[in-house]
């Protein structure tokens, strides 16, 4: 029992850094957590990513020491070590998931289609943008949008200076009201309006 003990908290401490990435990713993008063993598998992708730099680290480190010698290389460097890296690899997997940019090279080299953003409504609200909620009993709620549900199924919408559209397109403003809690559920679909403010501001100059 002990024996088994000892090499579970040893599997634990070689996980640990790919536990440490896939903390940061998911704490920094929309991605939905994934289950159990998923996390376990990508943890220890992660892990391989992480251990494969940190050998390359040591090395390159143990070769400058060979000239300019400052410490000795030991298992509390490697632990160390371990963890900057998995929060490298954190944030660096984090920067692409939100940004497209290497997928965007990669449909430019033909080997996918795919983006990196999680959902397509995660994309749509990369522009912010004046935007109508039509609510599921025929009302259409006009504002700016604060905040927003990562995934189109649960979470809330935070519109600032809201006003219902009326049926002859005139905007009633909710007197009294700076902001206004929707759930998702009770939203049909979302419109985003062009920025027309932009031009008029263009005009104005």
């Amino acid at each position: 029992m002990d024996g088994f003990a000892k090499d579970f908290i040893s599997v634990l401490q070689y996980l640990l850094p790919g536990f440490v990435s896939a903390w940061v990713f998911y704490g920094l993008t929309s991605y939905p957590k994934p289950s159990q063993f998923e996390r376990v598998v990508q943890a220890m992708i992660f892990t391989l990513f992480t251990q494969a730099t940190l050998s390359i680290v040591e090395f390159s480190l143990k070769t400058i020491g060979d000239h300019w010698s400052i410490t000795k290389w030991t298992e509390s460097s490697s632990l160390v070590g371990s963890i900057l890296i998995a929060l490298f690899f954190g944030f660096l997997f984090s920067y692409f998931a939100n940004n497209d940019k290497l997928h965007k090279l990669f449909r430019v080299m033909k080997i996918t289609h795919q983006g990196s953003f999680p959902s397509e409504w995660f994309k749509a609200f990369l522009n912010v943008t004046y935007v109508v909620l039509h609510l599921n009993d025929e009302r259409r709620l006009y504002g700016w949008p604060i905040e927003w549900p990562s995934q189109p199924t649960e979470g809330h919408f935070l519109i600032a200076f809201p006003a219902w559209l009326l049926d002859n397109g005139e905007e009633k403003r909710i007197e009294g009201v700076r902001n206004i809690l929707v759930n998702v559920r009770d939203v049909k679909w979302v419109e985003f309006l062009e920025k027309t403010w932009e031009h008029e501001d263009d005009e104005a100059i």
